[in-house]
């Protein structure tokens, strides 16, 4: 019996790390699906220089009713399976709508009722990231 010797090559190519920033095209999606469902008080996180965040960037918005909660974070869903060809590695809340969170282990979305979002204050919990607004 012959084996055939394996060989491995040593010149390929490293493949390219491209690094999550608020120009991507996910990003930009997420903050477009937001704002067509007319989602308020929109913020983004840049949580990429805080060792311990879990995620590089949060995305949290508001809406008035748990419908509304619910189109956002379908829209958001649906547009970044669309156009990025990504489905999020889990969802949280939906079944209550005062808080869905969407993860997409890089960016994590955050859809609140306004006094829910009172309550947990995510964007003074994770005050050390850049805060930056979305709305239109």
């Amino acid at each position: 019996m012959h084996l055939a010797a394996l060989t491995v090559s040593t010149s390929q190519k490293k493949s390219k790390v491209t690094r999550l920033t608020r120009n991507g095209i996910i990003f930009k999606t997420i903050i477009k699906a937001i704002q067509q469902k007319k989602g308020e008080n929109i913020v983004s996180l840049d949580l990429r220089k805080i060792p311990e965040a879990v995620a590089d960037f949060f995305i949290i918005c508001e809406a008035t009713s748990n419908t509304q909660i619910k189109a956002i974070s379908d829209a958001v869903e649906t547009e970044v399976k669309k156009k990025c060809l990504e489905i999020p590695f889990r969802h949280e809340g939906k079944a209550g709508a005062h808080w869905v969170l969407i993860d997409y282990v890089n960016i994590v979305v955050h859809v609140f009722h306004p006094e829910t979002r009172k309550f947990y204050r995510l964007e003074e919990m994770w005050g050390d990231g850049n805060m930056q607004e979305h709305n239109d």
